[in-house]
């Protein structure tokens, strides 16, 4: 074994070429992110309820089918992640293992393409098979990083990869979107959503290449199989052995709890944004922007937090001022302006919309109203209850059935955005909606519900807009006619929700008062840096680099308690985005730090058990806090429990005692 190999494959070698590996090994991020964008959070939920799972019962059935699905993946995963780990170690074959499995979720991937309406089944084979490729992959590409990166360099080096992936995955994600809009479904049934499928494992598979070629094998550990034994049998040897001395590496061990905790908040946190901004009443446009601006946004603050802990950057000074600015001026400003501009600029909850006698106000109004004036029937309609077993609802519904063309019913409401609840089936036809008497118009084409599905579906939800607020009449019009694929032409209905005001704001004038913000920020790190943050940034290891990030992110819980416009929201996610790939980046080169780099994929399977099971604690907390108070508000600020409680056993982490023991052993395992 030559000197180089014993010392990470990078002390012997000139630094062009060791600059070449690190971007090689960066570009893999970029890569693999498009899996996260496009497949796990963007498209293919979407696609898999309303496509692939449409026949089945109804979309709670194919979102709990894509749930299961996630979830034995993530368990496999975790289950072969340090057996698999610690193979690589003894067999010198991380690389191969990383080919294998990428090679599966690329193969997995491209194969989405495949999918039509219908195909649940073959959608979460290929899903389940495409997540473990990408979640056991990940495992050998982040055991690389130690033999990839000198130790004083595993900060900024972390932080690049995920700065990347942002990029990668972001900016494929942004091609997927112009592929859905102008891919024409002439090709084939949803070609735009079916290619971009295909385009992700491209995509993936061709930024893998350059680490396989330039990235060279990490070196295996000096323990060797002997007559009789198979790789199999000593890696579970090995993993026991290293459980059963768990006090050797106490101060791993104690990060890895404290991981495990305050990730869970960091990975809730990012779970549960849309859904949160959403219950709040913030537009579909708003909160996608507000994720892309979290996805570009996290680039360049992933790369400051990389350079925080490193004092071979003379500017951290201005780095740290910069950060601590946003962490003060974000909240207070946000609260500020969403008092101060008037509520049409701010995004802020205007007033509700109040039942008067001759129009319904804010509210969800059932078929049972139906001897309500305002809520009027014309033609011939059945009634039925169906069953909360058979709908996938909450509770019995009753829905009103009209198979005659001309029957139709009409709300006299006040408001502006009506939330119309049916059920789809074989059966449906094509509905025409009608506002004040008029046709309600979508551009300058009239709104018309098809409502067939191939199996009967309840709890089918559209919203239909009127131009502006005030007192309106809607009429929802069986017209008679028939889907090509439909037998029938019945119209169902279950209930009728007149929705709150829409809030209303300008995003130009937020993006301005952000940008003037993090004007007035650079201005201040510049003037006040040095003099104030010295002291601070020379104190700055990686460990409390990570705790800076816990204390924004438990800003930000406290913050989202309160938070009530569209100004916020986005300073919110703009606060989200200065910490979100730092945090996880620090993590993840502290732990590699304290980890031998021989036995590295052992080490980082243990790791990858942890990021998947702390998908469990956070979601079970907000769970709990929304039945327990009725709202997510709560639920949020809950959040800080997990960022306090993994903040605090940081603290008791002592890193430089971990890093000799990770040294002492790494010698050990490489016979010096």
């Amino acid at each position: 074994m030559t000197t180089a190999e014993a010392n990470g494959s990078f002390r012997n070698v000139d630094e062009a070429t060791y600059q070449r590996r690190i971007r090689a090994w960066t570009l893999y991020d970029w890569g693999n992110s498009a899996f996260a964008t496009t497949i796990l959070a963007a498209v293919l939920p979407a696609y898999y309820s309303n496509v692939a799972g449409a026949t089945l019962p109804s979309e709670a059935t194919a979102t709990a089918y894509w749930s299961v699905g996630l979830s034995i993946s993530l368990f496999l995963v975790a289950i072969i992640s340090p057996i698999l780990g610690t193979v690589s170690d003894i067999q010198r074959n991380k690389k191969p293992l990383l080919s294998v499995f990428t090679g599966v979720g690329v193969v997995a991937t491209g194969l989405l393409v495949l999918v039509g309406t219908g195909d649940w089944m073959l959608a979460s084979i290929l899903f389940v098979l495409g997540r473990i490729g990408f979640s056991a992959a990940y495992v050998f590409y982040d055991a690389m990083l130690p033999h990839v990166a000198r130790e004083e360099d595993q900060d900024m080096v972390s932080s690049r990869g995920y700065a990347m992936g942002y990029l990668g995955g972001g900016l494929l994600l942004a091609i997927n979107v112009i592929m859905i809009q102008f891919i024409p479904d002439s090709l084939f049934d949803y070609a735009g959503i079916r290619l971009s499928f295909l385009s992700v494992a491209i995509w993936w598979a061709v930024f893998t290449i350059p680490l396989l070629r330039t990235v060279p094998e990490p070196p295996a550990a000096a323990e060797k199989l002997q007559p009789g034994q198979n790789v199999v049998s000593v890696s579970f040897g090995r993993l026991a052995r290293t459980l059963k001395d768990i006090s050797q590496y106490r101060e791993l061990f104690k990060f890895l709890m404290a991981f495990f905790i305050y990730n869970d908040g960091i990975g809730t946190i990012i779970g549960v944004a849309v859904i949160y901004g959403a219950e709040l009443g913030f537009g579909t446009l708003e909160l996608v922007l507000a994720l892309l601006l979290v996805q570009f946004v996290g680039i360049p603050f992933s790369l400051i937090f990389g350079r925080l802990p490193s004092a071979q950057y003379k500017n951290r000074p201005f780095y740290l001022a910069f950060i601590v600015f946003n962490l003060v001026a974000l909240p207070v400003l946000g609260l500020l302006l969403s008092g101060a501009l008037p509520v049409e600029l701010s995004g802020a909850a205007p007033a509700p919309f109040v039942t008067t006698g001759e129009a319904l106000g804010e509210g969800r109004y059932s078929l049972e109203d139906s001897g309500d004036p305002r809520i009027a029937f014309a033609g011939e309609w059945e009634r039925a209850v169906v069953s909360a077993a058979e709908s996938g609802l909450e509770a019995d519904s009753l829905y009103a059935v009209a198979a005659a063309p001309g029957a139709s019913t009409t709300l006299t409401f006040i408001g502006q955005k009506v939330e119309l609840t049916y059920s789809s089936g074989p059966d449906r036809g094509i509905w025409a909606v009608l506002l004040d008497g008029e046709p309600l118009l979508d551009g300058e084409e009239p709104v018309r519900i098809d409502a067939y599905s191939p199996t009967v579906r309840y709890g089918a939800v559209t919203d239909l807009l009127a131009p502006t607020a005030g007192p309106h009449t809607l009429s929802i019009v069986n017209t008679g006619e028939q889907n090509p694929d439909s037998a029938g032409t019945v119209l169902s209905l279950t209930a009728l929700e007149v929705r709150p005001p829409l809030r209303q704001s300008n995003l130009l004038l937020v993006l301005a008062l952000i940008i003037v913000i993090q004007g007035a920020g650079l201005l201040f790190a510049q003037l006040f840096g040095t003099r104030l943050f010295s002291g601070m940034a020379d104190g700055l290891t990686t460990k409390r680099s990570v705790l800076l990030a816990l204390v924004i992110y438990s800003v930000i819980a406290i913050w989202g308690y309160f938070i009530n416009s569209t100004v916020e929201f986005w300073f919110l996610a703009w606060m989200v985005a200065i910490v979100q790939g730092g945090s996880q980046a620090l993590s993840r080169s502290l732990y590699a730090g304290m980890s031998p780099a021989a036995k590295s994929g052992e080490f980082f399977g243990l790791f990858g058990i942890m990021e998947k099971f702390s998908s469990i604690l956070g979601p079970l907390l907000f769970a709990a806090a929304v039945a327990v108070f009725g709202s997510s508000r709560p639920a949020v600020v809950s959040l800080i429990i997990l960022f306090i409680l993994g903040g605090w056993l940081l603290t008791r982490v002592n890193v430089e005692e971990g890093r000799r023991v990770a040294q002492a052993e790494n010698a050990a395992a490489l016979g010096r």
